[in-house]
């Protein structure tokens, strides 16, 4: 199964933090170009994200969307940091996600837990996601501290308003296509 963009959905989550957090925004931020392969047979998975394709479809508020509270100029300027800037996407082109083996029973928790290699910033770290049935789709969730793949979380004003180290990535895919 081959699941992209028109297909599928891979969102990544940003919270504010330091001494001005208050006054910033989390975000919800959505990439726009990727594949995604399930080999039906091994349940292997190979996946491969365009990091300049980071786009920000709202800021929250908690688990609530804010969609008024960014206008589209502070939408862009976002982007273009986080692709030049974050992820340093001339520098590091290619963002790839591959577990080789079948999702197994997440201990203590229901669904599955898919345990593979991400490729982000240059570095390659182990990754594991949650998997969980929603409604008609997958739905799989991981943490990713930032510092770990050597990104730099973004901060502004001496570091009094910055993004927090970890971020949420949620990919979602449907059932049956």
């Amino acid at each position: 199964m081959r699941f992209d963009a028109s297909t599928a959905e891979c969102l990544v989550f940003t919270t504010a933090a330091g001494v001005f957090s208050a006054f910033a925004h989390d975000l919800k931020l959505r990439v726009e170009t990727f594949a995604l392969a399930v080999d039906e047979t091994t349940g292997a998975i190979a996946a491969d994200f365009d990091p300049t394709s980071v786009r920000v479809v709202c800021a929250m508020h908690g688990e609530d969307e804010a969609e008024a509270a960014l206008g589209a100029g502070d939408a862009r300027t976002i982007e273009a940091t986080i692709a030049r800037e974050v992820l340093e996407a001339a520098r590091y082109p290619a963002i790839r996600f591959r577990a080789p083996g079948s999702p197994r029973a997440d201990p203590g928790e229901s669904g599955l837990r898919i345990v593979g290699t991400l490729l982000l910033h240059g570095a390659v770290r182990d990754v594991a996601l949650h998997t969980a049935r929603h409604g008609s789709c997958y739905v799989g969730e991981t943490r990713l501290h930032q510092p770990d793949f050597g990104i730099r979380p973004y901060s502004a004003m001496l570091g009094a308003l910055r993004v927090a180290p970890d971020v949420r990535v949620r990919i979602t895919i449907p059932l049956e296509r």
